[in-house]
């Protein structure tokens, strides 16, 4: 009533008022018959990648619906003649520019296509680099 008046002092009053309404939190001691609990943080789905071997410049748009759904594909192009092999490097390099992903060349043949929700560290390449170093050690 004072302080609506204007004759209390408003920090004053605000003080009092949370020690006389504020409630000591109670700490429970952890005991050996209660257990803490859980909680998953795991929030993403499984993680797909697909294993394909076209035969032909036509699979391509089957291996873009699987970068369309954030799946990483592994174009084996061992099966498919050498002109449309061409082809479907080309048509799958503009798809995963349009994703936002990446592509990496494994080996002969060999391509990794990954969407843009997928990270992709270091390189092939390293690794064979880095294995004949250690075998000239």
């Amino acid at each position: 009533m004072w302080q609506f008046l204007g004759l209390a002092d408003e920090e004053e009053e605000e003080e009092s008022l949370f020690e006389e309404h504020a409630p000591e939190p109670e700490i429970e001691p952890m005991s050996q018959g209660k257990r803490a609990t859980v909680v998953s943080l795991h929030t993403q789905k499984q993680v797909r990648v697909v294993l394909v071997e076209p035969t032909n410049y036509e699979d391509s748009q089957g291996i873009a619906d699987h970068l369309k759904a954030h799946r990483s594909v592994i174009i084996n192009l061992h099966r498919c003649p050498y002109d449309q092999s061409a082809r479907v490097v080309d048509f799958m390099s503009g798809c995963v520019y349009a994703v936002g992903g990446i592509m990496q060349k494994l080996g002969h043949l060999i391509f990794l296509c990954a969407p843009d929700n997928v990270d992709v560290q270091g390189t092939i390449s390293e690794y064979l680099a880095n294995e004949s170093r250690a075998q000239l050690r």
